[in-house]
């Protein structure tokens, strides 16, 4: 009899498992299955900062156009209308009279810079430096937000297999406290038995719901990266292979990737593009102290209407051409002295410039150490890995054989369920190992430049 029940029992387990992958199955199918490939080009199209980051390169390519667009000449027109009542001059025959007068004038004038220490010229260069270090900043950001969706797309996978586990795990304990509660109503356990059963059922159970929490958390957080407004149930992971986890088992040497990702990591080439456009920024500043020089020109005419003595006015067209005037000009504009004005904004732009000197040796520095720590990380996860993996088949096999010896009273409750015990624990570890090492191996495809997929 114990031992039909302990065989009905696993019929029952190895059914329920197997019905709960069926549910799985079924519900995938319903679901939209997304990669982590399409997790990141979903991010790419949706995310807020990467818009942000996209207005600004528009704005830098708008200051580009204005100077370029300095350089031309000014052309300006300009009209006047006056309408007096009272004493006032005739400017037709200059005598102070009573008289209500209308006199109307139009100007035409143009001017360009000839020469100003070539601030312009300077302007336009270090705007071109600023489009494109805008454009790499756009980079930035989208690769910062890449490795986000990386780490995260990675939870939820891990946390998916782990719901898995302490679900079977719970069905396990769930079928153990029958059986416990079974023996004992036929005298064969006691009472301490079943309830340290139901004591193992309770912590699995809570193990499950701790499990939910966690997937519907890292759920969300991938659903915001990608703002997709979404329940947790609208869509699955792709979960890694056995031929993906052997791929991230790699060694890297820290300076070849590090070589190689200074010529593809964003965050060093807009570093270098910052440092160059300060570097332009002396140069535009340095054109305040020269002398300036510019060339104009100027059209105009005049017309005058006395209201209380229409026929003493002239014709409107003679008026005109009359009064047409011409004008041409050199104007010269040197720099004596402006409260230091000029000097100390050239003092300022070669302190900026020695900040960004500064900012991009520590970029290349961080770089340098983040991909040390990251190869270090992964050769830790790679030992982990097969650690955890020999611990995981050694309790997994020793569990077997303490539970055939318990199916036939040779082990008692406490050390079967600290067997079990132990098992779950080594699972749990071994499948969060497993995730580490590819998730650091993916860390190191991050800095190469690579594209992310399995």
């Amino acid at each position: 009899m114990f031992t039909n029940n302990s065989l009905l029992s696993k019929l029952t387990c190895l059914a329920a498992i197997g019905l709960l992958s069926l549910g799985f199955s079924l519900s995938a199918q319903a679901q939209e299955t997304l990669t982590i490939q399409q997790a990141i080009e979903r991010m790419l199209q949706n995310n807020l900062n990467i818009k942000r980051a996209v207005l600004n390169v528009s704005s830098a390519a708008v200051d580009l156009q204005q100077s370029k667009a300095a350089l031309y000449p000014s052309l300006n027109a300009n009209a006047d209308n006056n309408l007096s009542f009272g004493r006032g001059l005739n400017s037709t025959t200059f005598q102070v009279v009573n008289q209500k007068f209308y006199q109307g004038s139009g100007t035409l004038s143009a001017s360009v810079d000839v020469f100003g220490g070539l601030s312009k010229i300077n302007q336009i260069r270090q705007n071109k430096i600023l489009l494109d270090a805008g454009n790499s900043n756009l980079d930035k950001v989208k690769n910062d937000l890449i490795l986000q969706v990386v780490t995260s797309y990675f939870q939820v996978v891990f946390n998916v297999e782990l719901l898995k586990a302490s679900k079977e795990q719970l069905l396990v304990a769930q079928q153990t406290q029958e059986r416990e509660e079974a023996l004992m109503d036929a005298g064969n356990k006691t009472v301490a038995d079943v309830s340290q059963a139901k004591a193992q059922a309770a912590t699995a159970e809570l193990n499950v719901t701790n499990a939910q929490n966690q997937l519907t958390i890292s759920y969300l957080t991938l659903s915001q990266l990608m703002e997709m407004r979404t329940e947790t149930n609208e869509y699955s992971v792709v979960a890694p292979t056995v031929q993906d986890i052997a791929m991230a088992q790699k060694v890297f040497n820290v300076n070849d990737v590090f070589n190689s990702s200074m010529s593809v990591f964003p965050d060093v080439k807009l570093a270098a593009l910052n440092r160059q456009a300060a570097e332009k920024g002396i140069a535009v500043a340095r054109g305040a102290l020269t002398p300036r020089l510019s060339f104009g020109g100027n059209l105009g005419s005049s017309y005058s209407y006395l209201l209380a003595a229409e026929s003493q006015n002239q014709h409107f067209f003679d008026q005109i051409g009359a009064r047409f005037n011409q004008g041409i000009g050199l104007s010269l504009q040197i720099p004596i002295f402006n409260g230091l004005q000029a000097r100390s904004n050239v003092k300022r732009a070669k302190i900026n410039y020695e900040d960004f000197k500064l900012q991009e040796n520590l970029t290349k520095n961080n770089l340098y150490k983040v991909i040390a720590q990251a190869i270090a990380d992964l050769r830790a996860a790679d030992s982990r890995y097969s650690s955890t993996l020999n611990t995981f088949n050694a309790q997994k096999d020793a569990f077997n054989v303490i539970e055939q010896r318990y199916n036939v009273g040779l082990v008692n409750s406490l050390d079967y369920n600290t067997s079990r015990t132990n098992r779950n624990k080594a699972e749990t570890d071994f499948i969060q190992a497993k995730y580490d090492l590819l998730f650091r191996s993916k860390v190191i495809d991050y800095y190469l430049g690579r594209q992310i997929n399995f």
